[in-house]
């Protein structure tokens, strides 16, 4: 007997992630989402779109300091956990 392994969707903006838009990442982990997050953040650095980049300045000064780097991304993937399922 197979035990089918749910897959819990949830949904988190570009904006929720610390980017600069309301592009909508669906996924079933918080690495997976934060890895869409990541491809769509270099798009847009490619793009030299003004919003993102003013954003991942943003990003930039937090990564100057491991720990609020850190704290960061804990907040974050607590952020996603605590979300709704996707209906």
């Amino acid at each position: 007997q197979l035990l089918h392994k749910k897959t819990v969707m949830k949904t988190m903006t570009c904006k929720q992630l610390g980017g600069a838009c309301n592009k909508a990442f669906h996924a079933n982990s918080f690495e997976e989402i934060a890895d869409m997050s990541k491809k769509h953040g270099m798009e847009m650095f490619q793009k030299a779109d003004t919003e993102h980049l003013k954003a991942m300045n943003e990003m930039k000064g937090l990564m100057k300091t491991p720990d609020a780097m850190k704290d960061w991304f804990e907040s974050k993937r607590k952020e996603f956990n605590a979300l709704p399922e996707d209906k």
